[in-house]
């Protein structure tokens, strides 16, 4: 296996075809005491993340990786939920070294680039129907986002799960995005997949199975925002596989309430939906039901 400190010293004996995909889920919880709370809670979430929203979010991630968008398409669903697919193809690139392990922009610093792909997404046809679909793809590479809205039975927990996929075939690599997408979404939980598939052959024959260097995904995030996390990592070098967990370290309690605030608590309710909270969190992070404490 071949790690290349860049392509520019690299000459094909086609085109770059190796297909770099990212997934993404994030996951937003919080304690709901009531059934109309947690009602309040899927209805802000299903607006704030709206098909419409996804798309502008999505657009602007095509634009930070440098994609073109050639189709979208995009759907609301009911009672709640989202859907948005991307085709999209690669720019022009500058002929300049890769930058391997270089955390992409934050969201600020991505609203200040010259190239507003989000606005022109955003002039959806017709405008919002009640109901719609949008879907955009990329030239042998996509991108998509679900989103899933849900509530516990019996102890107020809700949670909302957003699943992202960014998928590129050639130079252009979807981790630059990843900073843009952990603050475009309140994410208490983050997990991260990223693969690099199939091979690029060079001039002489050579076989080249990934294009940069990577030792883990955590390179690629800012490093204020992963000192806020607790991280850990599951990679498979020898086969391209790269796998990074994290789950927000911020224990206030303030920050996962919706209907209802510390204050209006008592000291046991609070020790208790301290724990509930503590132990969804606990159960995502790690993948597995575990013995509930209270």
């Amino acid at each position: 296996m071949d790690l290349l400190k860049s392509l520019k010293k690299l000459r094909l004996e086609s085109f770059n075809n190796l297909t770099k995909t990212l997934s993404f889920n994030i996951y937003d919880i919080c304690y709901a005491p009531s059934e109309q709370a947690q009602k309040e809670y899927l209805a802000y979430i299903d607006e704030a993340y709206n098909a419409e929203r996804l798309t502008a979010i999505l657009s602007e991630v095509a634009n930070i990786i440098g994609a073109n968008i050639l189709n979208i398409a995009h759907q609301d669903y009911d009672p709640q939920g989202a859907s948005v697919t991307m085709l999209i193809s690669e720019l022009p690139i500058q002929e300049e070294p890769l930058n391997p392990e270089a955390p992409g922009p934050l969201p600020d610093e991505a609203h200040n680039r010259q190239s507003r792909t989000a606005q022109t997404s955003l002039a959806l046809e017709n405008g919002r129907a009640a109901k719609e679909s949008v879907v955009a793809h990329l030239d042998k590479s996509h991108i998509t986002v679900h989103t899933y809205p849900e509530s516990h039975p019996d102890n107020g927990i809700a949670t909302f799960r957003a699943d992202i996929d960014v998928s590129t075939c050639g130079k252009i690599s979807p981790l630059r995005a990843l900073n843009y997408l952990i603050h475009s979404f309140e994410s208490d939980i983050v997990i991260i997949d990223y693969r690099v598939r199939g091979f690029t052959r060079d001039v002489k024959g050579t076989k080249h199975y990934i294009d940069h260097k990577i030792n883990s995904i955590q390179n690629f995030v800012d490093k204020n925002t992963l000192t806020r996390y607790q991280a850990m990592d599951v990679n498979v070098y020898q086969e391209n596989l790269f796998h990074t967990k994290m789950m927000l370290k911020d224990s206030k309690l303030d920050n996962y309430l919706f209907g209802v605030k510390e204050a209006d608590l008592s000291p046991q309710d609070n020790k208790v939906v301290t724990q509930r909270l503590k132990h969804e969190m606990a159960e995502i992070f790690y993948g597995t039901n575990m013995v509930r404490m209270s």
